[in-house]
């Protein structure tokens, strides 16, 4: 991989009618944890335990603040918003009972959105189970499949007349790997065999639900985001290259392939069996066929790349940590910043799967630039990985692949998960003390060039 390095000429040319958007998520920013009639979720529950630093329960007070954040859409000048909807707003218990006042919350803030010419895209599930559904065996138990089934029928059927545009799950990867083996996201979980289990259920609840959500949405889409980690090996030496081969089908392809009818890979199933991490019984007949329930769109989210070194094949140890300073070319996630590895990702994706089209569900990056004396927020490295990215894309276009559209993460400063409030990737700044919201110089320089596209 090159250096990172950013140019502003010549100016980038996007199809007529691509999607310019930003994206949020409800635990990150929503708060309002005790209103509404909303229920207990697994972040919830991982907050109370202190397993991070700061909670969820007001977050970005976008549950009140809400109108404010459409506002500040309006001006920014988007074409799309895309956000997750709360489980436990809806089902409060999981199944069954339907909170009216939730619902209602969505319908609130979907309307204004739709008066200001921006779509929504809506998320059902981003990594925030409710707790009930986690006591009784969480995705590693098969009966959470028709719980999500249950909660996408519902909201699609009282939302679909307003929102056009789903994603079923966003980066199963994340909810059943880092939830489910290494215990640093919610609900906190470490083993194997409930990871591999969570891994499938989350996937075969994606195509159970598809039919439903196409039943709910008149003339709408449907699909599911994935992330990925694009990678390369180390060095030459054949144990990196296999090794690289190895993080990429338990990182990448595990997801890629059935969700676009390959089935699982044989060399990953093959090594996960053989070291006892798949539950006997785990796919049952028909599961696969289910899984590849075809998609209306792919979301992709991108961060960065990495090389792959033999001992490294299962991690994703960048060997830079999460710093406010960090070097030259990464984030303060500590995630080298690698433009060019987009687009080859991007084209990898058209020629492997072929998707009918792909949206970049998020891309964006983690900059802690405060206001100065004047409020002034210079984020001029958010500017220029932006703008490296976008160009990036354009590329991946000029060599054929069907992107629709580019959705930045994040619209604002948010709760970073297990990172708390210390990671910031918005266009706008927030005062996570008062609620104040600054845009950034991002924030500018993105409305700027989506006047002039």
């Amino acid at each position: 991989m090159g250096r990172f390095t950013c140019s502003y000429a010549p100016p980038m040319s996007f199809p007529d009618g691509f999607v310019w958007g930003a994206a949020t998520s409800a635990y990150q920013i929503e708060g309002g944890r005790h209103e509404g009639g909303k229920g207990e979720s697994i972040w919830d529950r991982f907050s109370d335990l202190g397993r991070i630093e700061v909670s969820g329960d007001t977050a970005c007070d976008h549950f009140h603040r809400y109108a404010e954040d459409v506002d500040l859409m309006a001006d920014l000048g988007i074409d799309a918003y895309r956000f997750s909807i709360a489980w436990t707003r809806v089902l409060p218990d999981g199944t069954g009972r339907v909170n009216q006042k939730g619902l209602d919350f969505y319908k609130r803030l979907v309307d204004p959105l739709l008066e200001n010419d921006i779509t929504p895209f809506a998320t059902l599930y981003h990594w925030d189970l409710p707790q009930v559904l986690e006591d009784a065996g969480g995705w590693p138990a098969r009966a959470t499949v028709d719980a999500f089934v249950e909660y996408a029928d519902v909201t699609t059927a009282a939302l679909g007349d307003r929102i056009k545009h789903w994603t079923t799950h966003n980066e199963p990867w994340v909810s059943a790997y880092m939830g489910y083996l290494e215990g640093e996201f919610a609900p906190g979980k470490t083993g194997w065999t409930e990871a591999v289990a969570a891994s499938h259920h989350l996937l075969l609840s994606h195509g159970r639900a598809m039919p439903a959500i196409r039943a709910n949405v008149a003339g709408g889409s449907a699909g599911i985001v994935l992330d990925c980690r694009h990678s390369y090996p180390a060095s030459d030496r054949p144990e990196d290259v296999d090794a690289n081969r190895h993080f990429d089908g338990f990182r990448n392809r595990w997801f890629f392939d059935p969700v676009f009818g390959r089935g699982y890979p044989t060399d990953i199933w093959e090594s996960f069996d053989l070291q006892n991490r798949i539950r006997p019984g785990l796919v049952q007949p028909g599961d696969i066929d289910e899984i590849a329930t075809p998609n209306d769109f792919l979301g992709l989210n991108f961060y960065t790349s990495l090389p792959i070194s033999a001992g490294n094949e299962e991690t994703e140890d960048s060997g830079v940590p999460p710093s406010p300073n960090p070097p030259p070319d990464y984030t303060e996630m500590g995630w080298p910043i690698v433009p060019e590895a987009l687009t080859q990702f991007l084209v990898r994706l058209q020629e492997e799967y072929d998707p009918p089209a792909i949206y970049i569900t998020e891309n964006g990056a983690s900059f802690s630039d405060g206001p100065d004396a004047q409020g002034v927020v210079d984020d001029q490295r958010r500017i220029d990985y932006l703008d490296a990215h976008f160009r990036a894309a354009v590329e991946a276009i000029d060599r054929g692949v069907k992107l629709n559209g580019y959705f930045v993460w994040s619209l604002m400063d948010n709760l970073e998960w297990a990172s708390g409030f210390s990671q910031r990737f918005g266009l706008v700044w927030v005062d996570h003390a008062t609620g104040e919201r600054i845009p950034k110089r991002s924030f500018g320089w993105y409305r700027n060039f989506l006047r002039a596209a």
